[in-house]
């Protein structure tokens, strides 16, 4: 018989290979730069997510180690919102579209620019 423990995720985000190598590409220009992930309030159901190229990351960001060139600066007051979030990077035709499978999402608006959690 083994007994098993909870242990609680303190993954911030993921991502997928394809939005690494995506990211990458991104910030191989602008070495120390870093992807900075934060929300808004915007849209109907209540907030959007945010990436930028960013020189740094802020003093409280939560840093992800992505690859050995990608770092991801989640700001601090998005985490809640974020946690245990991948990220992906998808080809849908001609067009690359980020996308971002959020488990903390209990409503999204129907055009897909805000969420809410729960």
């Amino acid at each position: 018989m083994s007994v098993e423990t909870f242990v609680p995720s303190t993954t911030v985000i993921s991502l997928t290979d394809s939005a690494v190598k995506h990211f990458e590409k991104k910030v191989a220009s602008r070495p120390g730069s870093v992807i900075r992930l934060s929300t808004k309030v915007s849209g109907c159901t209540g907030y959007a997510y945010v990436l930028d190229l960013a020189e740094a990351p802020e003093a409280d960001d939560e840093l992800v180690s992505a690859s050995n060139a990608l770092t991801v600066a989640v700001a601090k007051d998005a985490v809640k919102f974020v946690r245990n979030t991948e990220i992906d990077y998808v080809q849908e035709g001609i067009n690359g579209v980020i996308k971002y499978n959020n488990p903390n999402v209990v409503d999204e608006c129907g055009c897909g620019e805000s969420f809410n959690i729960g």
